[in-house]
C-alpha cells in the first residue's frame, strides 16, 4: 500500500499500483519457495518424525535447503541468461517471454 499512496513520487498510480503487484507476487513466490523447500527436505532428511530433530537430522536439512537455493539460483541465472539472449536476437519473442 505505500507504494500506493507516495504521493511525492513521481510514478503515476498505474505504475505505484503494477510496482506493488510485483512485490506481491515476488513475496508469494518466495513463500511457495520456502514452503517447497521445507516439504522436500524435511521428507529427505526426517525418516521417523519424532517430538525433536537430532543433530543429524538438522545438519541435514540445512544443507538440503542450502543445496535447494543454490540450485534455484543457477537455474534462475541461467532462464535470465537464456531471455536476455531471446531478447537481443528476436525482440518480438521476448515480449511473450515477459509474461511469464
Amino acid at each position: 500500500m505505500s507504494a500506493i499512496l507516495n504521493y511525492g513520487s513521481t510514478a503515476s498510480p498505474k505504475d505505484a499500483v503494477m510496482e506493488q503487484i510485483r512485490q506481491e507476487a515476488a513475496i508469494d513466490q518466495a513463500r511457495k519457495l520456502i514452503d517447497k523447500m521445507n516439504d522436500l527436505c524435511f521428507e529427505k532428511c526426517v525418516p521417523s518424525p519424532g517430538s525433536s530433530l537430532s543433530r543429524k537430522e538438522e545438519g541435514c536439512i540445512s544443507m538440503c535447503m542450502e543445496k535447494y537455493i543454490d540450485t534455484r539460483n543457477v537455474v534462475s541465472r541461467a532462464w535470465n541468461q537464456g531471455v536476455q539472449r531471446i531478447q537481443r536476437e528476436h525482440p518480438t519473442r521476448a515480449a511473450a517471454l515477459g509474461k511469464f
